[in-house]
């Protein structure tokens, strides 16, 4: 049987953000002074660890401990020294040809789930969420004025065509066969 503090635990560890006292005296069944205990214990258990428990008066949730904000911070930062990878670009090229794209339709054109490189751009910056005009509860992510300077562009205008990357295409290719057979 799990104990009252693990189920708080499971359960503010899979929201991945604050959730209320009340929503979650709910979802485990319990009473307000059973939540305010079993937040006490949790508290108690995290002492030492990687996590802690942030509690306000209506919210509670879990976050990196302030003793390891260093470690994170070195993480933060080794995160957005690294090159872009494909999956990343390619997120970044739809979002850019599209104007504008939520999550799922990311997906829907690479054909792959895509939240890791959403998360890679926003955390660098060169995404945006903004909320999706037909629906409140998606975002709908654009490119900063970072990604424009990122991509060496002014504006989205200047974004090639798909004519004018394939005219590229075949000047290179052509290029390359003429220095096999010189």
């Amino acid at each position: 049987m799990t104990s009252p503090s693990a189920a708080l635990e499971a359960v503010l560890f899979a929201a991945g953000g604050p959730l209320s006292k009340k929503r979650l005296a709910a979802l485990l069944s319990m009473s307000d002074a059973d939540i305010s205990a079993a937040l006490l214990q949790l508290s108690e258990h995290l002492t030492g660890h990687g996590l802690a428990l942030v509690v306000s008066e209506e919210d509670a949730e879990l976050r990196t401990a302030p003793e390891v904000s260093a470690v994170i911070k070195a993480f933060r930062e080794s995160e957005t020294s690294r090159d872009l990878g494909k999956a990343s670009l390619e997120t970044l090229a739809v979002i850019a040809y599209r104007g504008g794209a939520t999550r799922s339709e990311v997906d829907w054109v690479r054909g792959v789930n895509s939240t890791t490189s959403v998360r890679t751009l926003l955390l660098r910056g060169l995404i945006e969420g903004k909320e999706d005009g037909t629906d409140k509860r998606r975002m709908r992510y654009v490119l900063t004025t970072e990604a424009l300077a990122h991509l060496g562009l002014r504006s989205l205008t200047e974004l090639p065509r798909a004519e004018e990357l394939g005219a590229q295409a075949e000047s290179l290719v052509e290029a390359e066969q003429e220095r096999e057979h010189a």
